[in-house]
């Protein structure tokens, strides 16, 4: 008996088409039961860089309680939102959750504390860019089948992993200004040598819906974790365009409503304003550009999936109050510094001696001999892969203890 892959046949006419599939890296032959995007996906769901999610910081560490978001609980958040855009939009469902599911696998431990300290002492090799270290995870560091490093996904997957921000490059080849002083990160300026991504155009829809919904995602769960975590008030909040009102919304239909379901009920409705004001702006855009295939979104010179005007400056207005009363919060600060120096002394310690990495680690390492770009390779690598709890270990290993973090 064979079967076929379920595709939806009200797919439109700009949506990536599995069938269409630009391949991979290394050739594999077609499942009979799934597209080549439910299989990346799958992919994904079940490598090493994606359970290790569970165990790094999103803000809080996780041990500060068992309700904030972790690393991998964001992830999921984002995976459920650009599928319902993907949906809603009829867009390929599963590649938009495949690309959300993946669009942290870089991070490092504590979040963008850890980033940022590895960032520092990796910066006379290069500095630390947790896209390309996503990119470097799914071609060369999982070690799971037998014919290849990596996950040997497909050319769309890995296109919207690095361009789901939008291109890297400019039409005449110039790095976009993130990348003008240092230049766009050699590992993934190497596969694009490899596997060429087309790095000056627009990723595909699909992509652009999981980009969209990690913004939509953190809007919503960092107020929501904020307020559990006594950080701010619901007063706090009318002071903000947009959430403000929503908060005036609750209020008025639901008088009286205890705080735990209140914080619900607010991060609900900016969800489900958000992914309205998403698909609204999204369907406008398409009507007017008209792109007849995936390739046409590409070819365009600016996004088709994202807020209109009136929501992004709700989201700059959400941002703007959560830098200082929650990501600059004097408790949240208080660890920060201290994971921040976690990360930087074991970085320095392995790059001074990296014999004290675990065997197999420190054999590559002093391998690599008087290169000392490869070397910080290699630390780079072993670092980012570390969950909050190991990196904690590893120093307590090294040094005899471990900040609390708390």
């Amino acid at each position: 008996m064979t079967f076929e892959p379920p595709i939806s046949p009200d797919r439109a006419i700009f949506a990536v088409d599995p069938r269409q599939c630009r391949g991979r890296l290394y050739p594999e032959a077609a499942s009979p039961t799934r597209t080549d995007f439910q299989r990346d996906r799958d992919r994904i769901i079940h490598s090493t860089a994606f359970r290790r999610l569970s165990f790094k910081t999103q803000v809080f560490v996780p041990y500060e309680g068992d309700h904030y978001r972790t690393r991998l609980t964001h992830t999921i958040e984002v995976g459920q939102i650009a599928r319902a855009l993907a949906r809603a939009l009829r867009l390929d469902e599963d590649l938009a959750e495949a690309l959300a599911l993946a669009h942290d696998l870089g991070h490092t431990p504590f979040g963008h504390t850890g980033e940022d300290a590895l960032e520092e002492v990796m910066e006379p090799w290069g500095g630390f860019d947790h896209n390309a270290q996503a990119l470097r995870i799914v071609t060369r560091l999982e070690r799971r089948y037998a014919d290849y490093d990596g996950l040997n996904l497909a050319w769309e997957t890995l296109e919207g992993l690095v361009k789901h921000n939008g291109p890297l490059l400019n039409r005449d080849g110039s790095p976009i200004k993130k990348y003008a002083a240092r230049g766009v990160p050699l590992a993934i300026l190497e596969f694009d040598a490899q596997f060429p991504l087309d790095l000056a155009s627009f990723a595909s829809c699909e992509a652009q819906a999981a980009a969209i919904a990690d913004d939509v995602a953190y809007n919503a769960h960092d107020i929501d974790d904020g307020l559990r975590a006594d950080l701010f008030t619901l007063q706090d909040l009318k002071d903000v365009p947009f959430v403000g009102d929503l908060v005036r919304e609750v209020e008025r239909k639901h008088p009286g409503l205890e705080r735990n379901r209140f914080v619900h009920e607010l991060g609900r409705r900016v969800i489900t304003r958000f992914v309205e004001d998403v698909i609204g702006e999204a369907t406008r855009r398409l009507a007017h550009y008209a792109p007849h295939s995936a390739a046409d979104v590409r070819a365009q010179s600016l996004p088709m999936i994202t807020f209109s005007d009136e929501m992004q400056k709700a989201d700059a207005a959400i941002k703007a109050f959560l830098y200082p009363h929650m990501y600059r919060h004097e408790r949240v600060m208080r660890v920060r510094v201290e994971a921040a120096e976690v990360v930087r002394r074991i970085a320095r310690e392995f790059l001074s001696a990296p014999e004290k990495m675990p065997e197999e680690w420190a054999a590559r390492a002093l391998a690599t001999g008087q290169d000392e770009a490869k070397r910080a390779g290699l630390v780079r690598d072993y670092i980012a892969g570390m969950t909050d709890r190991y990196a904690l270990a590893e120093h307590a290993r090294l040094f005899g203890s471990a900040p609390t973090l708390r």
